[in-house]
């Protein structure tokens, strides 16, 4: 048996059981904490308009940023290539159904955010040079020493992972444009080195600046093609309502899904979107200055809202256009197709811009949350290392078949997803006092 045929049963064997606790845990903490994405908006708003409050002494003593830049760095690597081309991918694997149990994810897995960031500046240390030590590999010590070091451990390889599809999509989209593989890994792999050697603060700027320009530009050019033909956009939004608990059958090139396989999809590609229930996004969150773990919380949980605006719209583009029903095999070409075939002129270009901020973001934001894994390990010693090998990753995974990479990416997240989530049930019960608003 070679690696990539033993990759897929593995993932064949995980799916169920990962599949259930990707949900269970969400509904379950959401229960828990009384619904608080439904009733914790307004406190959201304040925080947005008057201000997080600071810790001065933290400020001082500690590498942090301010919490609207480490919001904006945990938002430059959800807010990427996965909110374009995840949903078609979710759609190819699982139908249209997918999409609903997607965004249902996104709803529910707020809260496995909140509980996740909450506990990451709750339970961060610094050393005496003032770097700072936050995320799973931190918070899992109080369920387990043993668990913390396993996700540290793996997720060295996931944050690299991460990176190559994300330069995967990028080369094969680009590719339509006549340009070579090989040339973007090489641009994408120098252009990380360069950025992620400048530090947290560098990539906190860099992310600030254009996470807002990626949201708008996309985000714009996506509204018109929705808005340009009403009834298909009507058709698609039945068609994902008619498969929720229907299986969708065979169309075109689409072979068709159970519902089983729309959960699947759905959950799996949520969690690759919003890092909700992997704990990732939680790494940047925990060099803020908040003086308050919960008023970062918050911060977190709502952000994972433009990721479901992004994500819908992202996949009605892919349904209404019915671009889906030819493809039986993974490809990110989707929404490329979509932008070309259907959107103003410059729709296209504005696509190819925005997914190029996309991945540059995106593999940055991923490999400085990976050198704090790898850190936790070394005492932070040799971290530029860990910087050339997600470049190395970038560059390799852009010239490699598509659904490889992302056949290994799945694995190590369901390695990752499993004991964070469970862990997370645990502390929540045991240390309750620590998400109390």
């Amino acid at each position: 048996m070679d690696f990539l045929a033993l990759v897929n049963q593995l993932n064949g064997w995980f799916e169920v059981p990962a599949t259930i606790i990707f949900f269970a845990v969400a509904m379950i903490l959401t229960v828990k904490l009384r619904f608080i994405q439904l009733r914790s908006f307004k406190r959201f708003m304040r925080l947005l308009t008057r201000g997080v409050q600071t810790d001065k002494q933290a400020t001082y003593t500690m590498q942090t940023i301010s919490p609207i830049q480490a919001l904006f760095m945990a938002m430059a690597t959800t807010i990427g290539i996965g909110n374009v081309v995840s949903p078609s991918l979710a759609i190819i694997v699982g139908g249209p159904g997918a999409m609903f149990w997607l965004l249902a994810y996104i709803l529910f897995a707020m809260v496995t955010k909140y509980t996740e960031v909450t506990f990451a500046l709750f339970t961060r240390k610094r050393d005496v040079n003032g770097f700072v030590s936050g995320g799973p590999t931190q918070y899992l010590r109080l369920a387990h020493p043993w668990i913390a070091n396993w996700y540290g451990l793996v997720t060295i390889f996931l944050f690299a992972s991460w990176s190559g599809c994300q330069s995967s999509v990028l080369a094969e989209i680009l590719q339509q444009e006549s340009v070579p593989t090989w040339f973007t890994g090489a641009i994408l792999a120098t252009l990380v080195v360069a950025v992620c050697f400048g530090g947290a603060k560098r990539i906190g700027a860099l992310a600030s600046k254009l996470v807002p320009v990626m949201f708008v530009s996309y985000l714009t050019f996506s509204l018109l093609i929705l808005f340009n033909n009403l009834a298909a956009l009507h058709a698609a939004f039945n068609l994902v309502l008619q498969h929720i608990f229907t299986p969708a059958a065979a169309v075109g090139g689409f072979a068709g899904a159970s519902v089983f396989q729309a959960m699947k999809s759905g959950a799996y590609q949520a969690a690759f979107i919003t890092e909700a229930g992997v704990g990732t996004s939680s790494i940047p969150h925990a060099v803020s200055d908040a003086k308050r773990p919960s008023d970062q919380g918050i911060l977190a949980m709502y952000s994972m809202l433009a990721d479901g605006l992004l994500c819908m719209m992202s996949g009605m583009l892919v349904l209404m256009t019915g671009v889906w029903q030819g493809k039986s095999e993974i490809t990110g070409r989707l929404i490329y197709e979509v932008f070309k075939n259907y959107s103003p002129a410059a729709g296209k270009w504005v696509l190819l811009i925005s997914i190029c901020l996309f991945a540059l973001t995106t593999v940055i934001g991923n490999g400085f949350n990976g050198a704090q894994s790898f850190g936790s390990f070394t005492h932070h010693r040799g971290v530029k290392f860990y910087f050339i090998f997600v470049a190395a990753v970038a560059f390799i995974s852009a010239v490699s078949p598509a659904p490889a990479v992302w056949q290994i990416m799945s694995l190590l997240l369901v390695l990752v997803v499993i004991p964070n989530l469970l862990s997370l049930l645990y502390l929540a019960w045991k240390h309750p006092k620590v998400l109390e608003e």
